[in-house]
């Protein structure tokens, strides 16, 4: 049993939480299966978001103090990176709006929900302006309370460049705490990880359970088309990116099929992050650069969101038969672009942001309503190619910094 690897009892806990689930739709509907196992799924994921914060400061205070990097490099860094996001994510947004215009799964679709499912996400308004002074705290204890992943990476930039200008006794005794807590909270990680076959289990049991095979049925073209966009972003942006920068490919995929699978699952990009923090930096990335690539990614390099934005919202359009022209298309795509910036800490801020689109451009809010039915295995599809787009990033970054160094899984580290 030793032997089984942490993957294969993922693959096998998600099995048994879609048969679990099914069962439960199709034989036992009076059995409140979220109830039962709905607490082993939070459990999981209340652990996981322990993990993030104090992970993300240690490992970035390290990364900029410990190596003697200043605002100056950071700024290099975060240059790039930013570039490198914009990039990405226009490509994303031009692969969702060609598929949801050629395979067109709005066409046929009735709204005939009701639009108040879609108000409770418009109220909810997000501009450029609002996400810039988002990103700098108040407080940093009040960001950890509420796990602002880029509030916190702002302060620890900030903390590790004035550090690093700090001399003597109290840099040396600082230093050496982050330290300690990055690699306490990488073994808690490897701990907390030995749960994760049983919350992924029971939170795709509960999904399966609620919403049932058969939503399907009803807006299966809709989930293809985001599917078959998703697959076709990965072939056409990720691999030329990962063949252009030399990114070992296999090797890199071994070091994140698991993270892969944990944000597939949970549909959480937190449950991931811890994970892939880890296997990123056993894979050859420096320590600095995985700590403010990979967090400041999910603020703006959502690729799977950012393309699923673009399905979605010329599927309301198509589903209410209202012809939107390409340049009307394209001004909602960059509308889109610049306000899903920085929200991933939203709960379902993917809706959020759609909502407040359609409002604006005047379509319907049943959409979102509508959509909600199969937004769950949508979100684990776009939230998996956050995932691997922030992982990939992170190596090109240091391919691009020259201090990328492969490492082969079974050597040691």
């Amino acid at each position: 049993m030793k032997k089984v690897s942490l993957t294969t009892w993922i693959i096998v806990a998600m099995i048994s939480g879609v048969l679990i689930g099914w069962l439960n739709h199709e034989y036992w509907p009076t059995t409140d299966i979220a109830a039962i196992l709905g607490p082993f799924s939070t459990i999981f994921i209340s652990l996981i978001k322990s993990i993030v914060v104090p992970l993300i400061f240690g490992s970035l205070v390290v990364g900029i103090a410990g190596h003697g990097d200043d605002l100056k490099r950071v700024g290099k860094l975060a240059l790039r990176s930013i570039i490198y996001f914009e990039i990405v994510t226009t490509v994303a947004l031009i692969v969702g709006l060609a598929a949801v215009n050629i395979a067109k799964p709005g066409v046929g679709v009735v709204l005939a929900a009701s639009a108040e499912a879609g108000k409770q996400f418009a109220t909810t308004k997000t501009t450029f302006a609002s996400v810039l002074t988002h990103a700098v705290p108040t407080s940093f204890f009040d960001a950890a309370s509420r796990n602002e992943v880029l509030q916190i990476v702002v302060f620890a930039v900030i903390f590790g460049a004035g550090l690093s200008r700090v001399k003597g006794k109290a840099k040396e005794t600082m230093l050496a705490f982050c330290e300690s807590l990055s690699e306490v909270m990488f073994k808690f990680t490897e701990i907390v990880m030995k749960f994760a076959p049983i919350g992924i289990g029971a939170a795709v049991a509960v999904t399966v359970g609620h919403s049932g095979l058969g939503v399907l049925r009803n807006l299966g073209a809709l989930v293809l088309t985001l599917y078959g966009a998703l697959i076709v972003f990965v072939l056409v942006a990720l691999v030329p990116v990962a063949l252009i920068a030399r990114v070992p490919i296999r090797l890199f995929w071994k070091y994140v099929k698991e993270p892969y699978l944990i944000a597939f699952s949970t549909a959480s990009s937190e449950a991931a992050l811890p994970l892939a923090m880890e296997n990123i930096e056993k894979m050859g990335v420096p320590k600095r650069i995985v700590a403010f690539v990979l967090p400041a990614g999910y603020s703006f390099n959502l690729d799977g969101s950012t393309l699923y934005l673009a399905v979605a919202s010329v599927f309301v359009a198509q589903a209410a038969g209202i012809a939107m022209p390409l340049s009307t298309q394209l001004l909602m795509m960059l509308t889109l672009m610049l306000t899903s910036k920085g929200v991933a800490a939203v709960p379902r801020a993917s809706l959020v942001i759609l909502s407040g689109t359609l409002a604006s451009f005047g379509l319907p809010l049943e959409g979102v309503a509508v959509i909600l039915g199969v937004d769950a295995l949508m979100d684990m599809a776009r939230t998996s190619i956050n995932l691997l787009g922030n992982c990939l990033a992170s190596v090109v970054m240091a391919r691009w910094e020259g201090e990328f160094v492969p490492r082969d899984p079974g050597l040691p580290v």
